[in-house]
């Protein structure tokens, strides 16, 4: 097969230490199921403004818009907190999404059984659960205009705009249909049409794009403050939920957190296609920089594992791979390996960073 590019941006914190046993998972694949990669490395966030003093050159931001794929680490760290707001190294990340166009972040909440006990919920709520929230990221009220805090009399007046044309609305939508054809067949459509004009005008798209296109999927729609009702009392009612950039930054944090660990769960953020055929794509795990724990072998790297095998499935048109992959992680858990933050109820097999990363691969190596 044709060797395809990915670049690495292990970024801040723990972001070298997970991606280090990401390397360990390509390299298996490499020698083990002929899946060849391009793979360079180079520098965001502190770690770039460190080097460069900024958090993301140009010339990576063009490496990045050349590469079939790009898997981020992470970004930040108290020791930038007094940079100014521009250098602050969060901005390398905005940057990379913004100028690739990532407006499709998919955002999976999946339930192991070994971990079902770590939730707040039952283990008969979210045991098994595995849905999708595709979440809009390149407009909406985080981007539009005017923005600002002004002064009106005497007082402070913050503004933020809530905006969406229908081109932005129908191509997140198109996204979430994409999917949803891949797994249960239902989209969940969320929104605040009954107080907001810009729910109504995506209700309205979401609705004709999909009786013009994807009348085969079910379509459902349901007011976001009762989405995240909904997703508390009965998760599993749900497949691929779309939704927009405030909202689904919220939802999208309120589902991870069903499964009872933040720090286990991927994403992939997806723009137009390339000459490929393929989306523009940058993964990363949902977890921060943790730099209080940085250095230490204590970070879990399952999630930038996780987010390695979305690259296989939606950049690389490995399925079959990111599959296998994904049941390795599984094993693991099955077989009660934790690291320091899975440590929890049921106890378990205490193991560092790398001997998480050792254990995959020796999954993959019997499956």
């Amino acid at each position: 097969m044709t060797t395809q590019s990915l670049l690495i941006l292990p970024g801040d914190g723990i972001g070298p230490e997970v991606m280090t046993e990401v390397r360990k998972v390509i390299g298996w694949f490499g020698e083990n199921a002929g899946l060849s990669f391009d793979v360079s490395e180079d520098l965001v966030g502190g770690a770039a403004y460190d080097a460069h003093g900024t958090p993301l050159t140009d010339a990576t931001m063009a490496r990045a818009q050349e590469a079939d794929a790009v898997l981020l680490g992470a970004v930040g760290g108290p020791k930038y907190d007094d940079l100014d707001f521009s250098l602050k190294p969060e901005r390398g990340l905005l940057r990379l999404r913004k100028e690739m166009d990532l407006y499709a972040n998919l955002r999976p909440a999946q339930c192991f059984d070994a971990l079902a006990d770590f939730s707040s919920l039952k283990p008969d709520v979210v045991g098994g659960l595995d849905i999708m929230i595709v979440r809009e990221l390149t407009s909406g009220v985080y981007f539009g205009e005017p923005r600002g805090i002004i002064k009106e009399g005497n007082e402070r007046v913050g503004i933020n705009t809530q905006r969406y044309t229908e081109s932005e609305i129908a191509r997140v939508a198109r996204s979430a249909f994409e999917l949803a054809r891949k797994r249960d067949n239902k989209v969940c459509s969320m929104e605040k049409a009954n107080v907001m004009e810009s729910g109504v005008l995506w209700r309205d798209v979401v609705t004709e794009v999909h009786a013009a296109e994807y009348p085969d999927v079910e379509l459902s729609h349901m007011y976001a403050d009762a989405g995240a009702m909904q997703l508390t009392r009965w998760p599993k009612q749900f497949d691929v939920i779309v939704t927009d950039n405030l909202f689904g930054d919220l939802l999208s944090d309120l589902a991870a957190m069903l499964t009872g660990s933040l720090g286990m769960l991927p994403s992939a953020s997806l723009g137009a296609p390339m000459a490929n055929g393929r989306p523009k794509a940058l993964y990363e795990p949902v977890h921060g920089s943790a730099p209080d724990i940085a250095g230490q072998g204590k970070a879990n790297p399952i999630a930038c594992i996780l987010s390695f095998a979305m690259a296989l499935r939606y950049s690389f048109d490995q399925g079959d791979a990111a599959t296998k992959l994904e049941q390795a992680v599984e094993a693991v858990l099955a077989d009660g390996l934790r690291t320091a933050d899975l440590m929890g109820p049921t106890g378990g097999t205490p193991v560092s960073t790398s001997e998480m990363g050792d254990a995959v691969v020796a999954k993959l190596s019997l499956g």
